[in-house]
């Protein structure tokens, strides 16, 4: 079994964090406009391989529909932004960006496929090796993203432990109750060669 891609996507998000603090405003804008689109244009090749591999891509779009509409019925992003203000205030922080900073960063690393599949088939015992490139990903886009909004993309991690560790241990739990058409699909949609 894997179920360490969690854990690493969690310790790349804190590193990424706090390597983007330290060098804040050292770090030009054109740079992190350059780590942001690279990290981008890349979200962009792995998803395009992604739908291009399945034999199923209704499964693909309406999944994206049902993911998005259902985020915005139950209200993720509104859940956010107070779970963000409760932790500005615990922390005691007096900065005006934490909670972008923590809501951005969480909407960034908890949503998409990458997420998804990778931490699924991190849990399946499978080839894990999609949870691992998102994690250098997110580490990437984590320093970019706390030099320009500071100290609240740090407390992401908290989400991205939470829900991708849920994730892995429900691809643990329902893996081997899976039909092998519908871990072939989730395969395919995961580059799992």
């Amino acid at each position: 079994m894997h179920l360490w891609g969690f854990l690493v996507n969690t310790v790349t998000v804190v590193a990424g964090s706090i390597l983007g603090l330290i060098i804040g405003s050292r770090l030009p804008e054109n740079m992190k406009k350059i780590i942001l689109a690279g990290l981008g244009l890349s979200t962009l090749m792995i998803g395009l391989q992604m739908a291009l591999a399945t034999s199923r891509p209704i499964l693909i779009v309406g999944s994206i529909l049902a993911g998005g509409m259902s985020g915005q019925l139950i209200g993720i992003e509104e859940w956010l932004e107070k779970l963000g203000e409760k932790l500005k205030t615990r922390m005691k922080s007096d900065s005006n960006t934490f909670v972008l900073g923590f809501v951005s960063a969480s909407v960034l690393f908890c949503t998409g496929p990458m997420t998804i599949i990778g931490s699924l088939q991190d849990g399946f015992a499978r080839m894990g090796y999609l949870i691992y490139i998102k994690s250098l990903m997110d580490g990437m886009a984590a320093i970019a993203l706390s030099a320009s909004l500071g100290i609240g993309v740090i407390f992401s991690a908290i989400t991205v432990f939470v829900l991708q560790g849920a994730l892995t241990f429900l691809g643990m739990t329902l893996g081997s109750t899976f039909d092998q058409n519908i871990l072939n699909e989730i395969s395919a949609a995961g580059l799992n060669h």
